[in-house]
C-alpha cells in the first residue's frame, strides 16, 4: 500500500515563499513520475509540476514556470515543491501524486493534501 503524506502548507501573504514536502511510504525510485497538483475552491485539480524519476527532467505548467521548483530526495524517500513569489491565484491545496507504470496501465497514488493559502 503506497501512503503519500504531505506537508508544509500554510498562510503566506503575496510573495512570499513555502516549500512543501511529501513523504512516501517506501522507496520513490519504484514510481515512473512524482508530481504536484492543486485544487483552487470551485475548479478542477490541476497539473503544477513533475519529476521523472529515470531522467529527473522536470516540467512545469506555464502559471507557475519561473517561481516554482520540484525536485526529490531519494534517501529520504520524498519529494518537494519550492514555491516562491506567490500570488493570490497560487491558493489551493497541493496533493502529492505518484505514478507507476506497467503493461496494465497507469497506476496514481495521492497524498491527502496539504492547504495554502496566499493572502494580500
Amino acid at each position: 500500500q503506497v501512503q503519500l503524506m504531505e506537508s508544509g502548507g500554510g498562510l503566506v501573504q503575496a510573495g512570499g515563499s513555502l516549500r512543501l514536502s511529501c513523504a512516501a511510504s517506501g522507496s520513490i525510485a519504484r514510481f515512473a513520475f512524482m508530481a504536484w497538483y492543486r485544487q483552487a475552491p470551485g475548479k478542477q485539480r490541476e497539473f503544477v509540476a513533475n519529476i521523472i524519476s529515470r531522467t529527473s527532467i522536470t516540467n512545469y505548467s506555464d502559471s507557475v514556470k519561473g517561481r516554482f521548483t520540484i525536485s526529490r530526495e531519494n534517501a529520504k524517500n520524498s519529494v518537494y515543491l519550492e514555491m516562491n513569489g506567490l500570488k493570490l491565484e497560487d491558493t489551493a491545496v497541493y496533493y502529492c501524486n505518484a505514478k507507476t507504470l506497467s503493461t496494465d496501465g497507469p497506476n496514481d497514488y495521492w497524498g491527502q493534501g496539504t492547504q495554502v493559502t496566499v493572502s494580500s
